[in-house]
């Protein structure tokens, strides 16, 4: 049953598209490209409205099952769905905009009992507890996952594929933890591929016909931040919080990267520029319909690595570890490119020839 609910929510929003887009055309709700947006012509950022309308409304056919969705994340979630909505179109003040990422941090973690209490045994010297840091901390942690995620929205099917492959791992940590499938998840997951058929390029699709927009980037990553952190904490955790950093490891460790280089050149820290890593393939000849499958395949190797070490055995330490390493290398390529430029033209040489 939770299954036909994935195929229809993909089916709903798949042909709910062409209408949309259509009338965010006729109203001038469009997106244009400029120096930094890569895109081609006027494109209605309207997908992440079209998702969380067939999200609401099918989660209306199956009310027990709203654990996560509950009355103060589902608060969040509208929040931000109407912010972005409007940042779309008129632009919000930054400071207007971040502020309203905390307060429905604050709903997911305080009134909706979402709470990192501890980072496990990280480094082999026993158990990381937050203690009375626990409720800055995963406020925090809700407040950079919605801006990582909004940062990686710069190129077709990327940061929709990616948020799939998110939802991807957390049902695939559910399901092997013995408690199934969770349906708002798996809503989700439909609703992105349904999405993903009009946004990224493939045989059908020459480019993107909708974007996801600010209202869909930020609630995507407000109900992705929020599982992970509810399923890596309590009494009985599907995964560590290491594994669910290693699930979500490409968002953070750009966004960290680009705001270390954004700081260290004397620029306000959300200055948008053309140093995503996303930027770097294009840089060295890669076309975006190249590009992103790429990116995709290293985003879901990171989560695999994070699930599936943990599920192996291999010690929290080194993955811990081995986090840290990709984390600050990463900052140190944003600030330092050429030794992954190199790389990348070595890449882009080698499937060339294929």
């Amino acid at each position: 049953m939770i299954f036909i609910a994935f195929f229809i929510a993909a089916l709903a929003v798949a042909l709910a598209v062409p209408y949309a887009v259509r009338m965010a055309q006729a109203a001038n709700y469009v997106d244009m490209p400029d120096a930094r947006k890569i895109h081609e012509g006027a494109v209605p950022p309207v997908g992440g409205m079209v998702i969380f309308l067939v999200f609401f409304l099918m989660q209306l056919f199956a009310p027990s099952s709203l654990d996560v969705t509950a009355p103060w994340i589902l608060l969040g979630l509208i929040i931000l769905v109407f912010t972005g909505f409007i940042d779309d179109r008129w632009r919000v003040p930054a400071v207007v905009k971040f502020g309203l990422h905390f307060l429905v941090a604050f709903l997911a973690v305080v009134p909706g009992d979402v709470e990192l209490q501890t980072l496990g045994n990280l480094f082999g010297l026993g158990e990381f507890s937050l203690g009375w840091f626990a409720i800055p901390f995963t406020v925090a942690c809700i407040v950079y996952l919605i801006n990582a995620l909004n940062m990686m929205d710069g190129m077709d099917g990327l940061a929709g594929g990616l948020s799939l492959i998110i939802c991807f791992w957390l049902l695939y940590a559910s399901i092997q933890g013995g408690q199934g499938a969770p349906y708002p998840l798996v809503l989700l997951a439909g609703c992105l591929c349904g999405f993903l058929w009009h946004n990224a390029r493939h045989p059908k699709n020459a480019r993107a016909k909708l974007f996801l927009g600010d209202a869909g980037a930020m609630g995507l990553a407000y109900i992705l931040s929020v599982y992970a952190i509810r399923m890596g904490s309590g009494d009985a955790p599907l995964f560590t919080p290491i594994a669910a950093a290693w699930i979500l490891a490409l968002p953070i460790v750009d966004a960290f990267g680009l705001l270390v280089a954004r700081l260290r050149a004397g620029k306000h820290p959300f200055e948008p520029d053309n140093n995503h890593f996303h930027h770097r393939f294009l840089a060295v000849g890669f076309a975006p319909e190249q590009a992103t499958p790429l990116i995709l395949l290293l985003a879901f190797l990171m989560g695999a690595f994070g699930v599936l070490g943990s599920v192996a055995g291999i010690p929290l330490p080194v993955l811990s570890i081995l986090w840290i390493v990709l984390w600050l290398g990463h900052a140190y390529l944003v600030a330092r490119p050429e030794p992954l430029l190199a790389c990348l033209r070595l890449l882009r040489k080698v499937t060339a020839k294929k």
